[in-house]
């Protein structure tokens, strides 16, 4: 009986699912599978390729610039779960209260810069940034406060956290309202009665909705570094990976071993190395939060 109740179904969900799952495998499963394939091979690119074996991935763990740019990465990934995160769990918070006037006016303006192309904000901040005539340098003159003014874009030391703002800026919305879709599934009645019991908004966040968006928590933290971990074009844009490669990123470094060097079998190794140190992050930010949850 199940059977026939099923049998007529199956071939509306080819129809549906098909060509999703095409696309899936076309832009997702073959890149990779091509990836790990290219990465045998010692490759210049047209027709002459050596095979390599995993030479290359024995460069690439003996590999130091890569490192240090994995380091730029796992900073990024740090200070966009504090910014991007944290931020927009409050924000959510807020945007849920009673006493927030406007609440569609705000949640569209502070989500809008999620829609905005990477390349046009990493351009906005490189001008924001700029010493002669940004914005941040002109209103930190006009409050008399020129000492403060620094080569944000131009010192080594500094610019990561510099170029990792304009990331924070752009997705916080993107989490406020993967939070607020979160609080919307907890019962009201839970905050009321919390409220009656005096509990204050901090303590009704730290102690009720924090716990109760726990699973929306892992959701974000596996994004934020899924997200990080291929950052290209706000670094791109902004810093170009410089001063010297103080900047560079793993995507970055894989895209000028590719356009710059034509090293494209040591690219893709690359690659899937960034690959695996992502999905072993997600791996290890899971159980910790499975460990805290527990």
């Amino acid at each position: 009986m199940r059977d026939r109740l099923f049998a007529p179904r199956l071939p509306t969900l080819a129809v549906l699912l098909g060509p999703a799952l095409l696309l899936f495998v076309a832009f997702v499963v073959v890149p990779v599978i091509l990836a790990i394939w290219f990465s045998a091979f010692n490759w210049s690119g047209g027709r002459s390729m050596t095979f390599a074996g995993i030479s290359n991935y024995v460069r690439l763990v003996q590999d130091v610039q890569f490192w240090k740019t994995f380091a730029n990465n796992l900073f990024l990934i740090v200070f966009c779960l504090v910014g991007q995160i944290g931020l927009g769990f409050l924000v959510a918070i807020l945007m849920y209260g009673r006493s927030l006037r406007l609440k569609e006016f705000h949640r569209t303006v502070i989500f809008f810069p999620v829609v905005i192309s990477a390349v046009v904000i990493g351009f906005m901040w490189s001008m924001i940034y700029n010493k002669d005539y940004g914005l941040l340098n002109y209103a930190l003159r006009g409050l008399g406060l020129g000492g403060w003014i620094r080569p944000y874009l131009d010192d080594p030391h500094t610019v990561m956290f510099y170029a990792s703002v304009p990331v924070v800026w752009q997705y916080i919305g993107l989490y406020m309202m993967l939070f607020l879709t979160g609080l919307q599934g907890i019962d009201p009645t839970i905050f009321e009665v919390a409220e009656i019991d005096g509990a204050s908004a901090g303590q009704r966040a730290l102690h009720i909705t924090l716990p109760l968006l726990v699973d929306t928590m892992k959701v974000a933290v596996m994004l934020c570094i899924a997200g990080n971990m291929k950052i290209f074009d706000h670094i791109f844009i902004m810093t170009g990976g410089g001063p010297g490669r103080a900047s560079m990123v793993m995507a970055m470094y894989a895209y000028n071993q590719t356009f710059e060097m034509f090293k494209l079998g040591y690219s893709s190794s690359i690659s899937v190395g960034i690959m695996v140190l992502s999905l072993a992050l997600i791996l290890v930010s899971r159980g910790l939060l499975r460990q805290k949850s527990a």
